[in-house]
């Protein structure tokens, strides 16, 4: 994988953190690319967005920007199912990266949300299996969960905005009913 063109799916920068310093241990140069329709409210998207921008230009890490806010589409496509939102997510983020990579002379993608122990790892790694075969790239598989909490560490002492929930507006909401005494 030395010296070939990777293309980082980053949902956010406090979980780019240890992404991008393992990929560099391993002489990869990630592009980062940012594509979460998912993500809710419009200020949670454009702080997230922000922040990854602010960090990749301290990283002096090339980031792509793709898309649009796309709460609409994404809650079209999962109202119907909340149970199996994940797996639309995962498949429209993931698909999207590796079409995107596929199209630009990228000869692999990889994700950020193979870090977080939140995550359905199982089904994110087989999600992009497909993905990487339907668009002809490499999925670059790297369990990065033993990096987690580092990474978030890191993530603090940097000053990063940390947000409290994966994105989508279903997770808000288990993030209060898990915790009722929060407001």
């Amino acid at each position: 994988m030395k010296d070939k063109k990777l293309l980082l799916h980053a949902c956010c920068a406090p979980c780019s953190v240890k992404c991008i310093d393992v990929l560099r241990g391993e002489s990869i140069e990630p592009t980062l690319f940012f594509y979460n329709p998912n993500i809710h409210p419009y200020t949670e998207y454009m702080s997230r967005q922000n922040t990854l921008s602010a960090y990749a230009e301290a990283k002096q890490a090339e980031l792509i920007i793709s898309g649009e806010y796309g709460l609409r589409t994404f809650l079209s496509n999962t109202v119907n199912d909340i149970a199996n939102r994940c797996l639309y997510c995962y498949r429209e983020r993931l698909f999207k990266t590796a079409e995107y990579a596929a199209q630009n002379a990228f000869e692999a993608f990889s994700t950020t949300l193979l870090i977080s122990p939140y995550q359905n790892h199982a089904l994110i790694a087989k999600t992009a299996a497909e993905a990487a075969e339907k668009y002809g790239v490499t999925f670059l598989y790297r369990d990065f969960r033993p990096y987690f909490r580092e990474g978030q560490a890191l993530a603090r002492e940097t000053g990063l905005y940390m947000q409290k929930y994966c994105g989508c507006i279903f997770s808000e909401e288990e993030r209060y009913l898990k915790n009722p005494s929060r407001s």
